[in-house]
């Protein structure tokens, strides 16, 4: 379907996705001037009142940017809520948002008709992320405008999947915005995503590894040096399934191919299940696509390698297709 406007003028069809503890000012602001959408989980400005602060740098770097570049203005950026009854921050980073009206807001973790109908009330757009149908359709019915379907492979928390068939089932039904999330590290994945029916690519775990990234060397270097079979799928660090490196579950002392299941009743972000280490900060968070990641570059020189991967695919599929149409 046509982009809405500011998401018109993309370089290209990508959604930087929040990354915890990750995403911050510097990368967002950073994915925003290379021309794709930026975004960060509001829980990652801390304490609460950091929000503000960080809306009014992104805002005010964006809007310099565009003043100085008006033939390459920045991308629009993205806030992710997460919206389960754990999150008590909810309504003041909601407040916060529709300050500095956040153009678009990701939502995680249940879909809530108050919170779409507050952003829409600012005239900003709600793609919630889900993994599988039924949860995609609930979220329709609450007033989401699209959907993140975050198939198997994808980094941190993630469904299990294929995007073949999860793309074909939602496109049977529902014909608007579609950011599809999965193993999606390279510019002929971008264009598989297109070819599938999504509208953008959710792209999370290359942007790990990068300058502008708030993690450690270590995890960057894991990143650079892990392949897909370099990822556990496992829920005993929050109590939600989600993909992980593997070096950094044995950097923590525990056996990947014999940890226990968690209790999923017990939710909880970051506090590692019944174990000392801490997800996301102990346990690093990793899609199966990063085996294409081989180095740790610019944000800008990612989005430079992943445009120049996305037209060359683009030449080749039309070279390799045209003895086939008709």
């Amino acid at each position: 379907m046509p982009l809405p406007a500011p998401f018109d003028r993309l370089r290209l069809p990508v959604i930087g996705s929040p990354l915890f503890i990750v995403s911050g000012p510097e990368l967002v602001i950073a994915q925003c001037k290379a021309g794709i959408v930026g975004s960060f989980p509001t829980l990652n400005a801390r304490p609460s009142g950091v929000l503000d602060e960080w809306l009014h740098q992104i805002t005010e770097e964006l809007s310099a940017h565009n003043r100085d570049n008006p033939d390459r203005p920045a991308a629009p950026f993205a806030c992710n809520q997460i919206v389960h009854k754990t999150n008590n921050r909810l309504d003041e980073d909601m407040a916060v948002c529709a300050k500095w009206q956040v153009p678009m807001v990701i939502t995680s973790l249940g879909a809530r008709e108050d919170v779409n109908n507050a952003v829409h009330a600012w005239g900003g757009i709600v793609l919630h992320d889900v993994i599988n149908d039924r949860f995609a359709r609930k979220a329709i019915e609450k007033g989401a405008d699209g959907l993140i379907p975050v198939a198997a492979g994808a980094g941190g928390h993630a469904g299990g999947l294929s995007p073949f068939a999860f793309m074909a089932e939602l496109r049977t039904w529902f014909d608007g915005l579609i950011a599809l999330s999965g193993a999606i590290a390279h510019g002929r994945s971008i264009l598989a995503a297109q070819a599938l029916g999504a509208d953008f690519a959710y792209i999370g775990t290359p942007w790990i590894a990068t300058h502008e990234a708030n993690a450690t060397e270590g995890y960057k270097q894991g990143i650079v040096a892990g392949d897909a079979a370099g990822i556990v799928y496992t829920n005993l660090f929050t109590g939600i399934h989600g993909n992980y490196l593997r070096s950094s579950i044995e950097n923590a002392g525990l056996d990947p191919d014999n940890l226990p299941v968690s209790d999923p009743s017990a939710m909880n972000f970051g506090s590692g299940g019944n174990t000392k280490a801490k997800a996301w900060k102990d346990i690093w968070g990793s899609g199966q696509g990063i085996g294409t990641v081989k180095v740790v570059e610019s944000v800008s020189e990612r989005v430079d390698r992943f445009e120049a991967e996305y037209n060359a695919a683009i030449t080749a599929l039309s070279a390799n297709t045209a003895p086939f149409a008709r």
